[in-house]
């Protein structure tokens, strides 16, 4: 069994790990393409499972991101809490919100192997299935 640590998260390349929100549109359609391949499907539903803080730093890192940038800051939830304007917090608070509000991911997030892929539309999983045959 080829097992690959990112970090605190375990991956393997036969299995696709999948973060989303029962919760969210986007995330039902993901979790319904990414069950669709071959590879064993690890899902971790944001909204029923508490996700650490450590992992959603390394998916940030790995999707070349910011914390901050995993949020929607349109979701209903975030503007009755933070409002609509722009408000500016540090790494530690973002992921506060993450672990205390998880329907605010902004969008569902693979993992197989190393590799991350943010799925903002269901055809950006769709696209990676096709481009790494390994998947499909």
């Amino acid at each position: 069994m080829n097992i690959k640590h990112m970090g605190m998260i375990a991956t393997k390349e036969n299995e696709i790990k999948l973060y989303y929100s029962s919760e969210t549109p986007i995330g039902k359609q993901a979790y319904a393409y990414v069950s669709s391949s071959k590879k064993k499907v690890s899902a971790i539903d944001v909204s029923k499972t508490k996700v650490p803080g450590s992992h959603w730093v390394e998916i940030a890192h790995g999707l070349n991101l910011e914390v901050q940038k995993l949020i929607n800051r349109n979701h209903p939830d975030f503007i009755k809490q933070y409002g609509n304007k722009t408000i500016d917090l540090d790494q530690h608070d973002w992921l506060r919100i993450l672990e205390s509000h998880p329907e605010t991911l902004a969008f569902p997030i693979a993992i197989t192997g190393t590799k991350l892929i943010a799925i903002h539309t269901p055809s950006d999983f769709v696209k990676y299935i096709d481009s790494d045959a390994k998947i499909g």
